[in-house]
């Protein structure tokens, strides 16, 4: 069972459904979702916003959250699934904000900060894994996947179906 198999099967049994806010994964978490037979069912949709003007304006990421923790952080990556989350309505939310190539101030090619929300509250994982860019983000997706499906897993039953916190 793949981890995208895990994650709709969880989803399923419950009504829940997810979204998810990518920017260094550039919408492979969603397609690998997708791919995924009656992902319409609990799937409500995804933002690529590799801008942070994008960040700033459709998920509400404040330019200070930016500017003060950087791009490619915790709080940006918890601001991006809150944001998401919000904005479709969706029971659960997965995000991810990192460099897939090339180093900034902060940290070094190959680390993703992820992002998960839902009724158990926000959490967020730092992961390093640097094979090159393509790679780089074949492996953030999936972490993200089994990082999400474990989130989901430990979230009793009754809160899998409600929005609500």
């Amino acid at each position: 069972m793949t981890v995208q198999d895990r994650i709709a099967s969880l989803l399923s049994a419950t009504g829940a459904t997810l979204s998810a806010a990518e920017s260094c994964t550039g919408g492979r978490i969603s397609h690998l979702l997708t791919t995924v037979s009656g992902s319409s069912r609990w799937y409500l949709g995804s933002v690529t916003s590799y801008a942070a003007s994008v960040k700033e304006k459709v998920l509400g990421v404040k330019a200070e959250t930016i500017s003060t923790f950087g791009i490619v952080s915790s709080e940006v990556a918890a601001a991006m699934a809150e944001g998401v989350r919000s904005l479709t309505g969706s029971t659960f939310a997965v995000a991810t904000t990192g460099l897939a190539e090339g180093n900034n101030d902060r940290y070094p090619e190959g680390t993703v900060w992820i992002g998960v929300t839902g009724p158990l509250g926000t959490r967020t994982l730092l992961y390093q894994y640097n094979n090159g860019r393509k790679a780089n983000i074949r492996r953030f997706s999936i972490r993200a996947l089994h990082f999400l499906a474990e989130y989901i897993a430990n979230c009793p039953s009754d809160c899998k179906s409600s929005k609500e916190t």
